[in-house]
């Protein structure tokens, strides 16, 4: 009897960990294609170093923007592309556009606007230190934000108060500054990201229409195929009786029946409950079946938004999460990787 609920649990949970890689797939396909990571970058970097112009941030505040203004907003903040090394004198007209031109040496966009998504900050600290040496030193860098009315003054105010007029003191202070900066950004992008997460979760989850309830009540009734099976084995042909009562599209052999539902997991069933399914026949090429009339029926059935629900809540824990559930539950281990000294 435990076997059987290790069998539901394991099943549930290596579906639960297939949706939502796939989530996480689609979203990072959409990532890259759209360049989100480096458009959020660059929001925060223009935000930080030029100011909003009396303009709301380009960076979302709100659920609505996230998938609005972020993935498709007309004020890409991010510069135009250029492969040309870095200047000696700057022919920028923004503090983030003459970040830019310091940091060229890492993009690599083959077109449009840069590709970069991440700065480390290291680097960053190189290159304000080379923007610091060509306005004439950290004082006149600090007088040049103040004009301008950078947001950047201030924090760099403040770390050049604190190093004491020491340039290396300074420019560890900068590297220090951007990396909790960096990490909070990350902080305030995973934020977003759920948001993106669960909206995926559920398309997904209605597309496919995954009821976790009748998919474990798929799995338990697999199990229940497989122990009569075995049971009629040892029985004999007196205990064909049972079989024959669960199959009676097949009289006189109901192990062809046995056959088509074993052929047949429940995974596949629940995956073919979508709007469009492939069928494999025996003999023949696989066909497309268009099910979208059982599909909506699905949709608007009170019973399945239970088990929809639960599918749901399931996804937006994530996969790393159902794949230590997953190890947990069938012992698989995980070598750790030897490094030569």
């Amino acid at each position: 009897m435990n076997s059987v609920y290790v069998d539901l649990a394991i099943g549930l949970v290596i579906a639960f960990l297939l949706f939502s890689l796939l989530v996480s797939g689609i979203n990072e396909g959409l990532v890259r294609i759209l360049g989100i990571r480096s458009k959020f970058l660059w929001a925060y970097l223009r935000d930080t170093l030029d100011g909003a112009d009396g303009k709301r941030s380009w960076i979302p505040s709100t659920v609505r923007e996230v998938f609005a203004r972020l993935p498709f907003g007309h004020r890409d903040a991010r510069p135009k592309f250029d492969p040309m090394p870095p200047p000696a004198h700057s022919t920028a007209t923004t503090w983030s556009g003459r970040l830019y031109e310091r940091l060229r040496e890492i993009d690599h966009s083959s077109a449009g606007r840069t590709s970069i998504s991440f700065v480390p900050p290291g680097r960053f600290a190189v290159a304000m230190m080379e923007m610091t040496a060509a306005e004439g030193g950290v004082p006149a860098m600090l007088e040049r934000l103040k004009q301008d009315g950078s947001p950047l003054y201030g924090p760099l105010k403040g770390v050049w108060d604190s190093a004491k007029d020491d340039v290396d003191t300074f420019r560890k202070g900068v590297e220090a500054w951007f990396d909790g900066e960096m990490q909070r950004l990350t902080v305030l992008y995973r934020k977003y990201v759920r948001w993106v997460i669960a909206a995926l979760g559920l398309v997904l989850t209605l597309f496919f229409s995954m009821d976790s309830l009748e998919y474990g009540k798929a799995i338990l009734s697999d199990n229940a195929v497989r122990a009569q099976v075995a049971a009629t084995a040892d029985g004999g042909a007196a205990a064909l009786a049972g079989l024959r009562a669960k199959c009676p599209e097949h009289p006189a052999d109901p192990y062809a029946c046995v056959t088509e539902i074993l052929a047949e997991p429940a995974f596949v069933k629940i995956v073919g409950s979508a709007p469009v399914s492939v069928v494999i026949p025996d003999n023949g090429n696989p066909r497309w079946i268009w099910n979208g009339g059982e599909w909506l029926s699905r949709l608007v059935s009170p019973g399945h938004w239970p088990g929809f629900l639960i599918t749901f809540v399931a996804l937006l824990f994530g996969g790393p999460f159902w794949w230590d559930i997953l190890r947990r539950l069938t012992g698989i281990k995980i070598r750790p990787t030897e490094t030569t000294p």
